[in-house]
């Protein structure tokens, strides 16, 4: 078990009578007691609305909303806090993007690039924009490995390209998609690149202003942070363009009977009472992360991966998928003649929690030519042990199977 477990309180327990082993963090990972414990606190000492009070409350809920906004721009090197938008996660983030900015904008004509391994999230807000729009969807051909070839890249985005949404990295294959050189082409172009940045942010370094992304989508659940919490980042000037996403309290300047006014950014975007704990709570996860370091969480995550990579060349019927080398902290495999699902449910019998499915990835699994896949996802309360106890698992799942096939 990895030293920094101890600080995750759901890791000490028993699942079906074995310790447990979480290796789903791709979907969501674990909470830290200082994340726990900022919640906590905010529900406990100062819950109460932000922004419009005076009162003593009022101001420590602002205090602490603002405050982790300032934690989130500084963790991703934003220029300003003007660009660090809260959003429910990074589907909602997505969806803003497409409607605020692409639809207005796009015509009939103008082309919106994505890869055909992108999570659902980053795939239909696009299908909607091109269908909406009259834009033309292309997809970037993927190496056999589930890499990207800049040559290819290069050859598939022309003058009429006006967007291009790619994932950092792939919450499938592990792949870690070449962002900076791709922001180059595009902007060749004059067009914008969104990145999707759920399974990036919370596992390795991200600097928009070094990657030179236009926007950045990414969740809180998945950065040890709380659910229904996420960020959309927006370069300010395309932010200022951009009409608000929903409309109500929170966001307005100055209504009159027909015609209102919007407040500044990063408000203008956030209508409604906001998801204040859930602000407060991400905050405490930046914390927590900083205080690792994340070029620590990088190499922790990396070295998982390429452990278990080993590890799985080793077993016969084992099919790994995505790049042998830098991948990020996730495997997806299958075992031939085995469900994903059953290798899953004799997992879980066994403690270990794993991920079976399509992973929000159809289009994925049919360039892969399965129906689904199992993965294992990795962050830092795991450890070499935990990969130790999945292959026992898998290997008894072999040999469950292997008698009843047989």
């Amino acid at each position: 078990m990895s030293h920094y477990a101890k600080d995750f309180p759901i890791l000490n327990q028993e699942v079906n009578g074995n310790p447990l082993v979480y290796l789903d963090s791709a979907a969501t990972s674990q909470k830290p007691f200082q994340v726990i414990e900022a919640v906590e606190s905010y529900y406990k000492e100062i819950n109460s609305n932000v922004h419009r009070g005076v009162h003593t409350l009022g101001t420590k809920a602002t205090d602490g909303y603002e405050g982790a906004r300032e934690k989130v721009r500084r963790f991703i090197n934003a220029a300003s806090v003007k660009e660090i938008v809260y959003t429910r996660g990074t589907t909602t983030a997505l969806n803003i993007i497409a409607s605020s900015y692409a639809r207005p904008r796009l015509k009939e004509g103008d082309e919106i690039v994505i890869s055909p391994s992108e999570h659902h999230s980053n795939l239909i807000p696009w299908q909607q924009v091109a269908r909406a729009t009259g834009a033309q969807l292309k997809y970037f051909p993927l190496e056999p490995d589930g890499t990207l070839d800049l040559k290819k890249a290069e050859e598939t985005i022309t003058e009429r390209t006006k967007l291009v949404a790619i994932a950092h990295v792939s919450n499938v294959l592990g792949t870690i998609f070449p962002i900076k050189e791709l922001a180059r082409l595009v902007h060749r172009h004059q067009g914008v690149l969104v990145v999707d940045g759920a399974q990036s942010v919370p596992h390795m370094k991200v600097d928009v202003r070094d990657l030179d992304c236009d926007f950045l989508a990414f969740s809180g659940h998945k950065m040890m942070g709380p659910t229904g919490i996420g960020v959309l980042y927006g370069k300010e000037s395309l932010l200022e363009e951009m009409e608000p996403f929903e409309f109500g309290g929170e966001m307005i300047d100055h209504v009159d009977l027909y015609e209102s006014t919007w407040k500044e950014l990063p408000w203008k975007f956030e209508g409604g009472t906001p998801n204040i704990a859930g602000a407060i709570g991400l905050g405490a996860a930046v914390d927590y992360l900083e205080s690792v370091g994340m070029d620590e969480v990088d190499a922790h995550d990396r070295r998982l991966a390429a452990y278990a990579v080993e590890k799985m060349k080793e077993v016969e019927g084992l099919t790994v998928y995505g790049p042998t080398t830098d991948r990020t902290g996730l495997v997806t495999f299958n075992i031939e003649g085995v469900h994903p699902h059953d290798v899953a449910t004799v997992l879980d019998a066994e403690g270990i929690a794993v991920r079976a499915g399509h992973h929000c990835c159809q289009p994925l699994m049919r360039w892969l030519g399965v129906s689904a896949t199992a993965r294992a996802s990795f962050h830092l309360y795991n450890s070499e042990a935990d990969i130790d106890r999945l292959m026992k698992g898998l290997q008894k799942t072999k040999e469950y199977f292997g008698n009843v096939l047989g």
